[in-house]
């Protein structure tokens, strides 16, 4: 058993202080923006110039902040609405929607590879392998804020969390290892010379809807739907479009 007294901020310098959940998000924004500065500098993904990153990366960040914390609210928290709506705003305390940060990524990706006539699937190939990087990352950083905790449990494990009752499954951990598996696997299947342009994308999609739905099986949430909570109900709806994506990739005999 771990009794959690982590301190969640980093340090403070008079009223401003540093999280790690802030950090997490830095860091993944900044491997993000390494990468695809990398790649362009290889000349991998037609069109995209590191000047093009640079305000790409602005673009993700607003989506995933925007979209993210919107979803975060409308779906898994509304009453907050209705009890303090002012919390929307306080990123800093943490709570952040994956799916809905997904959604925001998507629509912004897609209006900016149209702009600049960039492959929407080897933008998205290259973007999947950071954005895994950066939910472990975030999810660490859940595990130190003591947020989305797991299950009542026995086992030798398991975690006190302040504010909780009993001891827990630290499902957060749980979630990062399962994201480290997805980032082994896209970097296996980056080397694949015989992958075609949006396999990453779809792969990661359907990995991640297919271990996420596992995952959660240890998480304390509410059940919404057939047995599954609102977490499990839309990653199985992104388990069947990224195998939809897989399947139409390789099936159809056009060439990439």
């Amino acid at each position: 058993m771990f009794v959690h007294n982590i301190n969640p901020i980093i340090f403070s310098i008079g009223p401003l202080s540093v999280r790690w959940y802030s950090l997490a998000y830095v860091l993944g924004f900044l491997a993000a923006y390494w990468w695809l500065h990398y790649l362009t500098k290889r000349k991998t993904i037609k069109n995209l110039t590191p000047k093009r990153v640079e305000s790409y990366m602005l673009y993700l960040i607003l989506a995933v902040i925007i979209s993210g914390r919107l979803f975060e609210f409308v779906f898994f928290r509304p009453e907050v609405w209705l009890t303090d709506p002012l919390e929307v705003l306080r990123i800093w305390h943490g709570g952040m929607s994956f799916h809905g940060g997904l959604v925001g990524v998507a629509a912004v990706t897609w209006w900016f590879c149209k702009k600049h006539d960039i492959s929407l699937l080897e933008l998205g190939d290259a973007l999947s392998l950071p954005a895994a990087i950066s939910l472990f990352l975030g999810r660490i950083a859940n595990f130190i804020n003591a947020e989305l905790v797991g299950k009542l449990t026995s086992v030798r494990w398991c975690v006190e969390f302040p504010g909780y009752e009993g001891c827990r499954h630290p499902s957060q951990l749980y979630e990062a290892g399962k994201n480290l598996v997805i980032f082994g696997t896209l970097a296996f299947a980056w080397k694949w010379r015989g992958r075609r342009p949006g396999t990453i994308m779809w792969l990661f999609i359907a990995l991640y809807g297919l271990l996420r739905m596992a995952v959660n099986v240890w998480r304390d949430d509410p059940v919404f739907l057939i047995g599954l909570s609102m977490g499990q109900f839309l990653s199985m709806l992104m388990f069947f479009v990224g195998t939809g994506g897989l399947l139409f990739l390789y099936r159809n005999t056009k060439k990439y």
